[in-house]
């Protein structure tokens, strides 16, 4: 119970950040930065961020994305990212993809965000938006490098 209450919290707390911290920019203007290949990303690394229900002061990964297929938390489940990124958008690798979703994540709004309407597409801003302040590049690389394992 007191795990449900936190969690109810820490999303309503990260809801209101998200509210009253965007980037001041318009959703469907280019990316602010130019999509990133990785190099040296730690899987284990990647998978322990994930996994912490506060990451860098926001609400981590997890506390908004379920591992599980087809299940929405407050975004898409990330299960089966690591086949889909390639084919997110034409000409970016998986790896692209990936990296530009966290530092600019509002380069691609997926869909999967509605558990009642799974193609609905997600809402700008709902996504942290200061995660290139907040993680160092090797932890995005990281984290890159896990969502890759998820196939």
């Amino acid at each position: 119970m007191r795990k449900l209450i936190f969690l109810i919290a820490l999303l309503a707390m990260a809801t209101m950040l998200a509210a009253c911290g965007g980037s001041g920019n318009d959703p469907a203007a280019p990316a602010a930065q130019a999509p990133a290949a990785t190099t040296g990303g730690n899987a284990a690394n990647g998978q322990a961020l994930f996994s912490q229900s506060v990451l860098a002061g926001n609400a981590g990964c997890t506390t908004c994305h379920s591992l599980e297929p087809g299940k929405a938390l407050v975004g898409p489940s990330m299960a089966g990212i690591g086949a889909r990124a390639a084919a997110a958008v034409p000409g970016q690798s998986a790896e692209e993809y990936l990296h530009q979703s966290i530092v600019d994540t509002n380069a691609f709004l997926a869909k999967g965000c509605n558990a009642a309407n799974p193609e609905a597409q997600c809402v700008a801003g709902i996504m942290p938006q200061d995660w290139p302040q907040k993680l160092t590049e090797q932890e995005i690389d990281d984290l890159v490098a896990y969502l890759l394992t998820l196939k």
